[in-house]
């Protein structure tokens, strides 16, 4: 019976075991991107600005539509009222009352301003192309981040392999080394430093674990969902090796996000322009409605009329002069369309100059890759050659643990190389304007 409740108390613990592995969710780099687009702040924001950008774009926003407006206007009053007429007679009457009441419903429109209100519907427009560009370079800029903290994970999960890899090598050493010792072929202070050795090795093992679990909440964080919730990620850090500096630099100066807000306010500045030379021309506003009056006096000749019927007109203006003030500011206009041309080659410069930085380092990060991946390789014929030359017992304790940190510093450093390499790849895609999301 008791043996019957082990079994049954074994297979419930390894089945738990499984549901436990099973649960945890393998996150893919699509996954994570899938999940930032839907739940970033950041991102939401810079969505729900581009909807008021959207809502702006409207003839009625730029003037071309006419105002209609109803009104009603009611006046009364009490008074004493005392009135002399040409034959000399005197009417009087106090606590008179008198009102007047007009309502009616009219409309107001601008036919021609100069010719404002087109050039302020084509600025609504562009406001609009910026508000989506600064969309575009929200989440490109939340992509290029989300993808750096994720393969940073991959990077330390990775350097997890390579720790519990170590602590293998130091259990296989201690228990040689209590062999050796047990047998008479060792001392008592080889055994204690591969103890020592292997408790170094746990302790930078549970480091690089508390770094991985605080990196996967800035992960979870980025992505804009319970920091808890837990995760594992790919295992391998595949590096886009084709990439070249003319097409970078072509597809920058096409669709780089920063590059495209510097050309949409050059055109912004032109056509707000635009609108301050229209204030030269005359204004023309057609004016109409239907109007009914009642009015009622206390005293006089008339102590009631009422009147009803349609009103039209026209009214024209033109600035004659403003104390300069139109010179002033076209000139000004003029100034800030100059500003917002040499911050396009400001950009331009400055992209450049990123692009052909972040391409040498990502040259240099690819030859480093197959540097370290050779190493890997060296350092990992050493080990194997010092490990059965340790069991012989011919090499010395020292020698072990350099072969030993020589390999993990070995598979660390090709991790890092990979790591290093698809970070530059990032940010030359995301300077590019190409990162996919």
């Amino acid at each position: 019976m008791t043996n019957f409740k082990i079994l049954f108390q074994s297979l419930v613990l390894f089945f738990f075991c499984i549901v436990k592995i099973n649960a945890q969710e393998v996150l893919t780099i699509e996954d994570a991107v899938k999940i930032a687009l839907e739940n970033n702040y950041e991102i939401k924001i810079a969505s729900n600005n581009l909807n008021i950008e959207k809502t702006n774009v409207t003839t009625g926003n730029a003037g071309m539509l006419p105002k209609i407006t109803a009104t009603v206007v009611d006046n009364n009053g009490i008074q004493n009222l005392s009135q002399t007429r040409a034959d000399g007679t005197v009417n009087s009457l106090d606590n008179a009352k008198n009102s007047n009441l007009n309502y009616g419903v009219g409309l107001d429109w601008t036919v021609f301003n100069g010719f404002k209100m087109f050039a302020k519907l084509d600025q609504l427009k562009e406001l609009q192309k910026l508000g989506e560009n600064q969309l575009k370079l929200t989440i490109i800029t939340k992509i290029s981040n989300l993808n750096a903290v994720y393969f940073e994970l991959v990077n330390q999960q990775q350097q997890l392999a390579a720790l519990d890899t170590t602590i293998e090598i130091s259990n296989q050493r201690l228990t040689l080394a209590k062999n050796r010792f047990t047998i008479g072929k060792a001392s008592k202070l080889e055994v204690l430093n591969a103890q020592v050795d292997l408790n170094t090795d746990r302790t930078n093992l549970l480091r690089q674990k508390e770094l991985y679990v605080n990196t996967k909440i800035v992960l979870n964080q980025v992505m804009a969902r319970d920091p808890k919730i837990d995760f594992k990620v790919i295992d391998v850090i595949d590096v886009d090796k084709s990439l070249l500096l003319p097409e970078l630099t072509a597809l920058a100066e096409k669709q780089n996000p920063e590059l495209e807000s510097q050309i949409i306010n050059q055109r912004i500045s032109e056509l707000q322009l635009k609108q301050i030379k229209g204030e030269r021309y005359p204004t023309l506003n057609l004016t109409t409605g239907y109007v009914f009056t009642e009015s009622q006096s206390g005293l006089g000749f008339t102590t009631q009329s009422s009147a009803h019927g349609l009103n039209y007109g026209f009214r024209a203006s033109l600035n004659l002069f403003d104390g300069f003030a139109q010179n002033r500011n076209e000139k000004i206009a003029k100034i800030e369309i100059d500003n917002a041309k040499l911050a396009i080659d400001q950009q331009n410069q400055k992209l450049n100059s990123q692009l052909t930085a972040f391409y040498q380092t990502y040259l240099t990060n690819l030859e480093l890759i197959d540097l370290e991946y050779e190493n890997e390789a060296i350092a990992k014929q050493n080990l194997e050659i010092t490990v059965d030359k340790f069991r012989i017992g011919t090499i010395t304790t020292l020698e072990f643990r350099t072969a030993q940190l020589n390999y993990v510093n070995a598979k660390v450093n090709y991790s890092k190389a990979q790591f290093q390499a698809k970070l530059t790849e990032i940010l030359l895609k995301e300077l590019a304007g190409n990162l996919a999301f």
